[in-house]
């Protein structure tokens, strides 16, 4: 990875830009995060938090900037690629196997960190290590007793519960999650925030997410997106504060907030 490893980052993005044809989304993004911290990437619709998930998870590829994971450049790589260099992604629409069982699921997403490649002659139920890290990443989630259940008959916390399994079961030590609560009750919210938290120890963690509850209730840090730009990045009770934060986004949203003692 050379001498970049020196910054100590986790992840940057250095003057990142974007545009689709005339218009520029990401206009000069800069950010970086240290290990192990849990940032929460707040903005308006339209901001462009889910495009700068894309840049990072090498969905799009920039316009022109820089995205480092651990000193290493890897924007322009595929989703893939940076995948195995230890950065996964969750998305807003629930993605698992629905036909498989939850099992068979968290073990699909153990095969390729645990050295197993495309070779379909091993029977899978022979594979020990695999089997027994698909066994404690189904404790992790809180998901022992739907073992053989197939991921389509779970209700919706339990697949958002499934993938954020499969996310991590990788090994990765960067995760992105894009609003891993949208559509939970109140109450699913809260236990889902202390599984994110459980499963997310030692690990850096970026989130997308608009309920501001959840936003300081997860969050070591808030980056704020405001048109494409990085407005401001710092702890939650500093961004509260933020002027320019407060005229260009939350406002009485974080009054709202504050009120309701989150």
């Amino acid at each position: 990875m050379g001498a970049a490893d020196t910054s100590g980052y986790a992840l940057e993005l250095q003057d990142l830009r974007k545009n689709f044809g005339k218009s520029e989304i990401i206009r000069g993004a800069n950010l970086a995060v240290r290990p192990g911290d849990r940032v929460a990437i707040i903005g308006p619709n339209g901001a462009g938090k889910s495009t700068l998930f894309n840049l990072i998870s090498g969905r799009f590829a920039p316009t022109s900037g820089q995205v480092l994971l651990h000193g290493q450049r890897i924007d322009g790589k595929k989703p893939y690629e940076i995948n195995r260099l230890g950065l996964s992604r969750s998305f807003q629409i629930t993605n698992i196997f629905p036909k498989l069982s939850v099992f068979e699921n968290l073990r699909c997403g153990v095969l390729w960190s645990l050295g197993y490649r495309y070779t379909f002659l091993r029977f899978l139920s022979g594979l020990k290590d695999a089997n027994e890290r698909a066994k404690e990443l189904m404790h992790m989630i809180h998901l022992d007793k739907k073992r053989d259940v197939l991921a389509v008959n779970l209700t919706y916390a339990e697949q958002r519960a499934l993938e954020i399994g499969i996310t991590i079961a990788g090994g990765a030590s960067v995760i992105l999650l894009d609003e891993p609560t949208a559509g939970m009750s109140n109450s699913e919210t809260s236990r889902f925030i202390h599984l994110i938290r459980e499963v997310t120890v030692g690990k850096t963690l970026l989130t997308v997410e608009h309920d501001m509850g959840v936003v300081f209730g997860l969050a070591d840090k808030i980056a704020v997106v405001v048109y494409g730009e990085v407005i401001a990045f710092d702890t939650p009770d500093a961004v509260r504060a933020n002027a320019r934060v407060q005229e260009a986004y939350l406002g009485s949203v974080v009054a709202d907030a504050q009120a309701g003692g989150h």
